[in-house]
């Protein structure tokens, strides 16, 4: 019998997985060789309590299957059993490559599934913060005020230029509607800024591959799009956002460790930021009673919900799913991609 376990913190655990389970039961049997399935798989559901529970949990498990679970060498080096990490997402930062591969466990994850909801939710932010959309709500549901100019009007989104950090399939989407909005486009990803290709294509949508620092120097809105590196933690420290020139809008719907919170709630104590839209926190399961970002009339945060609709939770549970079977059937080259094997 191979054991499957499907883990995550309560706040981010599914509802259902019945997708995600019979998509790994239908990917594993349509390739073994006995198809009358004498050999079963057993599922197991388990909300994150604690690092032991978690470790006693993985004890005689094959496949672990989570969204967000911190998992590190801790974990990985009392784990025997454990062959395969399917991450439900995208980002795999959560994860310990190094020590996953020294106990010789496959992590792979799912390539491409919301590109189109991140980018909405990226402009839903941006466009509720420039139009001080959550103040006047506040206004009006607290104190019964109806007055629109007892805050500064802000500029309309077709002039002003927006920098996105991170120019990757969610980066070019977020350009896309920018565009549309008549914005002007700046786009910062040293991947890009070394292939001349990749820039010249920019160039014919009227998109300019920029340095970090002119971004920095003339972006009214900041949007952060990169994938979490140990050459980006913390990208967005005090140095960075001291040199926000035009006092930003900063959005954050990529990594949480790519903003240092410290320097985010200096930043906007400060003004050297007018607004700033979190999807993500450096802590994926943050106390929220004691969270210095919140309770600001210049900041919206939503819990790590961007990627979040009904197509795409369909097809996060069906790749996911059908990725672990995949690997239990030994057919890795269905895998949506395996990054440490």
């Amino acid at each position: 019998m191979k054991k499957i376990l499907i883990c995550d913190y309560p706040n981010a655990l599914e509802n259902d997985y019945s997708t995600t389970i019979q998509s790994a039961t239908n990917a594993y049997y349509s390739y073994i060789a006995n198809y009358n399935r004498t050999e079963d798989i057993n599922f197991e559901i388990y909300a994150y309590e604690n690092k032991e529970k978690l470790i006693e949990k993985l004890k005689d498990v094959g496949g672990l299957i989570t969204g967000f679970l911190e998992i590190d060498e801790s974990i990985l080096s009392r784990a025997d059993s454990l062959k395969c990490i399917s991450v439900s997402g995208v980002g795999y930062s959560n994860i310990d490559m190094d020590a996953a591969k020294r106990h010789g466990v496959c992590i792979c994850h799912i390539r491409e599934y919301c590109t189109q909801e991140v980018a909405e939710h990226a402009f839903a932010l941006i466009a509720a913060l420039n139009r001080n959309i959550k103040y006047y709500s506040e206004k009006i549901e607290n104190d019964h005020e109806w007055k629109y100019h007892t805050i500064a009007g802000s500029k309309n989104l077709s002039s002003q230029t927006i920098a996105i950090f991170g120019f990757g399939k969610i980066g070019k989407r977020v350009a896309k509607i920018a565009g549309a909005y008549g914005m002007e486009v700046l786009a910062v990803d040293p991947y890009v800024a070394k292939n001349p290709q990749c820039v010249e294509e920019a160039a014919k949508y009227k998109i300019s591959v920029v340095t970090a620092q002119e971004a920095l120097d003339r972006a009214d809105i900041i949007t952060n799009h990169m994938n979490l590196t140990e050459e980006n933690y913390h990208f967005f420290n005090e140095e960075a956002f001291s040199k926000m020139k035009k006092h930003p809008i900063f959005i954050n719907v990529g990594r949480g460790g790519s903003v240092d919170e410290k320097a985010l709630e200096h930043a906007l104590d400060t003004k050297q930021i007018r607004a700033a839209g979190l999807d993500v926190l450096e802590d994926e399961n943050p106390d929220l009673e004691n969270c210095s970002l919140t309770g600001r009339e210049n900041v919206i945060i939503t819990p790590h919900s961007a990627f979040y609709s009904s197509e795409s939770i369909e097809k996060l549970q069906i790749i996911s799913g059908a990725n672990m079977g995949y690997y239990l059937a030994g057919k890795y080259n269905n895998i949506s991609e395996i990054v440490e094997k």
